[in-house]
């Protein structure tokens, strides 16, 4: 006897299916494609790796070829990738060259700074993006928004390292009100945070606006008014769920923007996350954690797209 599945479930099992699958030949092409391109580096990737674990000033031949023979680095590159994916075939993702710690234990802890400093970031661009966004949807070309417009070109023509020192500058030097580099508290969160909300907020603002304009001029918009339903109500009920489904792809497009794109930031203000370490690991030439660490960025977009997949599903009106 055949098992018959709602339609919902059907969809539902449709996306995991093939969410599942994308996880999968993610997980194959970066790793490769990462190792290929550690591998086409110029140099000896022993002297680094010498040199990252002894200092500049101890290292010597004789350390490069302890850790060449240590790291099989002298069998050809097929071998190594093959022994990489064995290892990932066990959720094994190796260990550091350089520090010989666990690459798994090393990404979870960068990672959690990169994942703290996004949501701060979406945080921060939806408090701004939203209401100005939906002042300036309400009413096409008001006083609202062209303002908004205006301040949105302006604050995506400052690059992301140029607004975080003028943020720098005025509330940690002149009005010495907030901490500048590392983490050692919530307050450490604030400064970076706007510095990457702002520049979001200039443009998912704009989708804002956009996807509430498009949703006041819809045909379905004027029959619920013509059925009775107040203004307030026909906006809260239906307006604003059916402008949301292009908000919440936008929202699912900057988290993944965020996670893999905020190496300057991270390094304005000596931000512990992923990225400042995966840049530190090509330098180094610590392929593990280079591998590693695309790995877990591929798999989180891939993620995150599931949960786009899901949420948009589930606020979607022709779902109901």
């Amino acid at each position: 006897m055949s098992l018959k599945l709602a339609p919902w479930a059907r969809s539902l099992v449709s996306i995991l299916a093939g969410r599942g699958l994308q996880a999968l030949v993610v997980a194959l092409v970066v790793g490769v494609v990462s190792f290929i391109m550690m591998q086409a580096l110029p140099g000896d990737a022993s002297y680094r790796i010498a040199a990252g674990r002894y200092g500049y000033d101890m290292m010597d031949a004789a350390a490069a070829e302890a850790v060449r023979l240590e790291l099989g680095l002298d069998s050809p590159w097929w071998i190594q990738l093959k022994a990489w994916l064995a290892e990932l075939a066990t959720f094994d993702l190796g260990r550091s060259h350089v520090y010989g710690s666990p690459v798994i234990n090393e990404v979870a802890t960068q990672l959690r700074y990169s994942l703290l400093l996004a949501g701060g970031a979406v945080l921060a661009s939806l408090l701004i993006a939203l209401p100005v966004g939906i002042a300036a949807g309400l009413r096409p070309g008001g006083v609202v928004d062209r303002i908004s417009l205006a301040v949105s070109i302006f604050l995506r023509a400052i690059p992301a390292f140029a607004l975080g020192i003028v943020l720098v500058l005025v509330f940690a030097v002149q009005l010495d009100l907030l901490p500048v580099a590392g983490f050692r508290g919530p307050q450490y969160l604030i400064l970076p945070s706007l510095t990457l909300g702002l520049g979001l907020a200039a443009v998912s603002s704009r989708v804002v606006r956009d996807a509430v304009a498009d949703a006041m001029s819809a045909e379905w918009r004027l029959f619920a008014r013509t059925k009775g339903l107040t203004a307030r109500r026909t906006v809260l009920s239906h307006v604003m769920r059916n402008a949301s489904l292009p908000v919440v792809a936008y929202v699912g497009v900057q988290g993944a923007y965020l996670i893999e794109g905020v190496v300057i930031v991270e390094t304005v203000f000596a931000w512990p996350g992923i990225g400042h370490a995966l840049v530190h690991a090509i330098f180094g030439r610590d392929v593990a954690m280079v591998q590693g660490t695309a790995l877990a960025l591929g798999l989180i977009y891939v993620g995150l797209n599931l949960c786009i997949d899901l949420t948009c599903r589930l606020i979607d009106p022709r779902s109901a």
